[in-house]
């Protein structure tokens, strides 16, 4: 993979995704070396000036008031970075830790923070190594940035704290993962510790991943919508585009062109049309409406995505050593704009899965389902069919309404009221991760019930497009029969969504997607 060029540019969401998630290499450009060299001059001449500084000859947050002498300077950035390294739960994902640690590299790299440039080749190394700091998933209230995540990356680089090598090592101390590696651990000096814990970088790699994510989920929502409406007879008429036009939100007429574009030229819908028309007459809402929410759902995700470009190009450290080459405190380590969206979406994110579910929950019921067996199932009575496979679906549905709840909403105050405000951003974006989870499986649910009604239909065909999804369930798990382990095919089928799978056979079959 052709490695991401960390500058004075800011990076996109495909590069983070790319970093965290597949290891792609980083380099940092000659000019970005030169911007932070020419920069940390300035934090050397004002740390032998005699006048305090927040952040190079001060203490930090409630402790600002007293004025460090230089000999104290070095011991106060190592101190700064292991009381701030007081996470605890869980261990973090490594694409979260790896997007994290890009994201700070990211705003090292614009010279805005006063570090030297040994500070950034060093984060530059330790990426590219493969060494994962050890994250915890409590610490962070997503304002003075995600301090304890960050803290824990910072201490990695000094050498100290544990860290995992690869995408499955163990966890071993740092300094042996960096010996290992060649890379010298890092001595920090004035300014430099605070500007390694001081941003917003969890909770906008969290952001960029679930992005790219829920893309793809909201073409997967359309395609699972076309599947279900030829599973169930229903009609394509009320995806027809001057219907769109009609009210003219941009996501809800891809959504339904996607959604006749799968479903186009179904033999199965041809000969149930005059059935359709004469006893149906209309689709439930959870039929008829889809590009109504999945149209809104993709038009969240382009709001996101705006938010998430504004946030990959900002610099944001406090202080912040200005163009002017002033050193100035601000707020701009504040994480509401990154919350607020990240609540956002894990808000569609349940709405689509509650959609979903409704849709799929038709299929099993012989008073809604046009003909098929009770449950799809082979011998109802003697087989349950999907009966359970619905439960599944509803059991993660709750639980993604219960993640919809804002988490920038709260606020507790810390540092002895001098953070008297925080965004909680982090935890918007941990939530959101459970959610982005909860979709896919709940979307592939709906995938493998519509394509056993669709089997069931014989011996009418599909259409092009949800044939080409049949046959792609089917390479790895067998059609309509009599009941089988079902957990283990609903995890295949989660793994085909997850991975691209469903869109990439729907994408050959008939074209690209909106």
């Amino acid at each position: 993979m052709n490695a991401v060029s960390v500058g004075v540019g800011p990076l996109s969401i495909d590069d983070v995704v790319n970093v965290a998630r597949f290891d792609a290499p980083v380099e940092l450009t000659d000019e970005a070396l030169a911007t932070i060299a020419d920069t940390r001059h300035r934090i050397e001449e004002l740390a032998n000036d005699p006048t305090p500084v927040y952040g190079i000859s001060t203490g930090f947050g409630a402790l600002a008031r007293r004025h460090i002498p230089k000999d104290l300077r070095a011991q106060l950035q190592r101190s700064l970075v292991r009381s701030h390294a007081a996470g605890s739960g869980p261990e973090v994902e490594r694409e979260v830790v790896r997007a994290l640690m890009l994201l700070r590299l990211s705003t090292l790299a614009t010279g805005r923070t006063g570090v030297r440039p040994v500070v950034a080749s060093t984060y530059a190394a330790v990426l590219n190594a493969g060494i994962t700091p050890v994250v915890h998933e409590y610490g962070s209230l997503g304002c003075s940035g995600d301090l304890a995540p960050l803290a824990h990356c910072a201490l990695a680089l000094m050498g100290e704290g544990f860290v995992r090598v690869g995408a499955d090592g163990p966890v071993i101390p740092a300094a042996d993962a960096l010996a290992d590696h060649g890379i010298e651990p890092l001595v920090l000096e004035e300014k430099e510790g605070l500007a390694l814990i001081n941003g917003t970088d969890g909770m906008l790699g969290m952001l960029c991943l679930a992005i790219h994510d829920l893309t793809r989920l909201a073409q997967v929502a359309d395609i699972s919508t076309a599947m279900t409406v030829e599973g169930l007879c229903g009609s394509l008429g009320v995806f027809d585009d001057d219907l769109q036009q009609l009210r003219p939100h941009p996501g809800q007429a891809v959504s339904a062109a996607n959604v006749r574009l799968v479903a186009g030229n179904s033999e199965i819908l041809a000969k149930s049309r005059e059935d359709f028309s004469r006893s149906h007459v209309q689709d439930a809402y959870s039929v008829r409406c889809s590009p109504q929410v999945t149209g809104a759902f993709r038009d969240t995700i382009d709001h996101a995505r705006r938010v998430a470009d504004w946030e990959l190009a900002a610099a944001v450290d406090n202080p912040v050593v200005a163009l002017d080459g002033r050193v100035a405190s601000n707020g701009n380590f504040h994480g509401a704009p990154v919350a607020y969206v990240l609540d956002f979406l894990a808000i569609v994110a349940a709405d689509v899965a509650s959609m979903s579910e409704r849709r799929t929950d038709r299929f099993l019921d012989v008073a809604r389902n046009r003909g098929l067996n009770a449950f799809l199932a082979d011998d109802p009575g003697v087989d349950s069919g999907h009966m359970i496979a619905q439960y599944t679906q509803a059991a993660i549905v709750s639980e993604l309404k219960r993640n919809a709840a804002p988490a920038s909403a709260d606020s507790i105050p810390s540092s002895a009221m001098q953070e008297d405000h925080v965004s909680m951003g982090w935890s918007a974006g941990r939530k959101l991760r459970r959610s982005v989870d909860g979709l896919i499986r709940v979307l592939a649910i709906e995938v493998l019930t519509a394509a056993r009604a669709i089997d069931m239909r014989a011996p009418l065909t599909p259409a092009v497009g949800t044939g080409a999804v049949v046959a792609c369930l089917r390479e790895v798990i067998e059609g309509p029969g009599t009941d089988r382990f079902l957990s283990p095919e609903i995890e295949k089928a989660v793994e085909l969504v997850a991975s691209g799978a469903v869109v990439d056979a729907v994408r050959a079959a008939v074209g690209e997607l909106g």
